[in-house]
């Protein structure tokens, strides 16, 4: 077993052709281990290479308002009033603490769903 570190799309497309004809190997051959040193490698590889950010947070509230048939005035019962959860959902206000926090108790929403990755939330 010769393992290489993956730098390049050529080196990850070799691990996962490797990977393929392994796919079949026994708990406890050298194949296996193979295989599962091939699968961590290509997976921080991906992992850098095609990063996957948090949804943005409104995006993320209105994705679980379709999901579950809710409409506006159920977020505003959440947080606060018609108003607010009107700005929140146009990007006019960004979410607050405190709304993140009712938010993520009454509907579950994961909090790093709600926080989002950092990017100004007012941009339309």
């Amino acid at each position: 077993m010769t393992i290489h570190p993956i730098h390049t799309d050529a080196d990850h497309e070799a691990a996962l052709a490797r990977i393929e004809v392994l796919w079949d190997a026994l708990p406890g051959t050298p194949e296996h281990d193979e295989i599962e040193v091939l699968s961590i490698l290509v997976s921080a590889y991906e992992d850098g290479r095609w990063p996957i950010l948090p949804p943005d947070p409104v995006d993320a509230i209105r994705f679980h308002m379709e999901q579950n048939g809710l409409k506006q005035k159920e977020l505003a019962s959440v947080i606060g009033s018609s108003s607010r959860a009107s700005e929140v959902l146009n990007r006019h206000r960004p979410l607050t603490v405190e709304m993140i926090r009712a938010i993520h108790k009454e509907w579950m929403i994961p909090l790093e769903a709600l926080i989002g990755n950092g990017a100004d939330q007012r941009a339309a």
